[in-house]
């Protein structure tokens, strides 16, 4: 739950216009839901005294109700240089990178949390489901296994804990944890997608096709139900039913890139470039910042004999994948094709130095995809 704070300081005496009246104004404009009002009001405070750490990080709580999260990221992190003790920004800041799903951010603020208040439940909950959603499975077993009991019936934790327990070879562990998952869900539409998500995480791709399959069935329009699918059947090989299902999981949800991501990535491996560059640049449309689809476009178009179209995606991809090995030695030989020997060698001797990291791309890669798990108990 996010944390709202109380006006911590105001400007020297009182002048008119008084900042703590409208400050106190603001919240209780905050507290009835009348986001404009409390955000004029935090706003005036802030034109006053340009300190208040409880006016930003307001501000910040705002942002967060009204779904802007960049923005709530950017009023915690003034809140908390002016307030640096301030424990409740550490917690905010966390729930806004998460909800942006930048979890690598998020786990520094809700450490910072824990390790000063260890028994606070929420903390320990979104520091677990971080570290299981950027692949630290040891650690996420550490962090939520405590809560196993409180959390019987959260699916979405149940999920998250049982895949880590498998990851980490704790294989009795992973199965009473899935049996009570089973338990929790019953026969619905969402247990058979998570089940699913479950073996495609394990590398069991026939029992995720029958899960997911069985969750297409109860509900076609659940979301993610068709994709993970699709990632199923393209694990396989089975491209053409694999692209049937993206297909139908982009009429499902047509805000998400990840179906025309994968299907351009079909086309490429049809060698039809041209059908492949579509889907890249409407994946592109949605998000902007998704290195697979920036390679996906110059691979694209390598294949069609275009280098020097290549590049300037290749460039971004880097931008966004520092670390891909992969991605260095694309755009190495990229530039080599296109007459830039130094940059390529250069990017070629990069990517030598990040080859161990290689199989952890593809195991990455390979998964299938959910929401992020919800917070439970946060208000809307």
């Amino acid at each position: 739950m996010v944390v709202a704070l109380s006006l911590v300081r105001a400007n020297g005496q009182q002048s008119s216009p008084d900042p703590r009246a409208i400050f106190e104004a603001a919240q209780q404009a905050l507290l009835a839901h009348d986001y404009l009002k409390a955000e004029n009001g935090f706003r005036e405070v802030l034109r006053i005294d340009p300190c208040s750490a409880a006016a930003y990080s307001n501000l910040g709580v705002i942002d967060m109700r009204r779904g802007r999260y960049a923005l709530a990221v950017e009023a915690f992190q003034k809140a908390k240089q002016l307030a640096p003790q301030e424990l409740g920004l550490d917690l905010n800041l966390g729930l806004a990178y998460y909800h942006q799903d930048d979890f690598k951010q998020a786990i520094p603020a809700f450490t910072r949390v824990i390790n000063a208040h260890p028994e606070d439940v929420q903390a320990r909950y979104l520091l677990g489901m971080s570290y299981f959603l950027t692949y630290d499975f040891e650690r996420a077993v550490g962090m939520l296994e405590p809560l196993a009991s409180r959390e019987a019936d959260n699916l979405d934790f149940l999920l998250a804990l049982g895949i880590a327990y498998r990851k980490v070879q704790r294989n009795a562990d992973a199965r009473r944890t899935f049996e009570q998952l089973v338990r929790a869900g019953g026969d619905s539409a969402y247990l058979h997608l998570l089940m699913g998500k479950a073996h495609l995480d394990l590398y069991e791709t026939s029992e995720a096709e029958h899960e997911l399959e069985r969750a297409v069935a109860l509900d076609p329009q659940l979301h993610f139900a068709h994709f993970n699918l699709g990632v199923a059947h393209q694990t396989q090989g089975k491209l053409d039913q694999a692209a049937a299902e993206f297909r139908a999981e982009m009429r499902v949800t047509p805000e998400d890139p990840s179906s025309p991501e994968n299907l351009g990535w079909i086309y490429l491996d049809q060698r039809q470039a041209d059908k492949a560059l579509g889907m890249f640049r409407q994946a592109l449309k949605l998000d902007s910042h998704l290195p697979k689809s920036l390679e996906g476009m110059g691979k694209a178009y390598l294949q069609e004999g275009q280098p020097a179209q290549a590049l300037p995606y290749f460039e971004r991809a880097v931008a966004l994948e520092p670390d891909s090995a992969k991605m260095h030695f694309q755009l190495g030989q990229t530039y080599l094709k296109t007459g830039h020997r130094e940059k390529g060698e250069r990017e070629i001797e990069v990517a030598g130095r990040l080859q161990a990291k290689v199989r952890k791309e593809f195991e990455e890669t390979i998964s299938g995809k959910l929401p992020t798990p919800k917070v439970p108990g946060e208000q809307p």
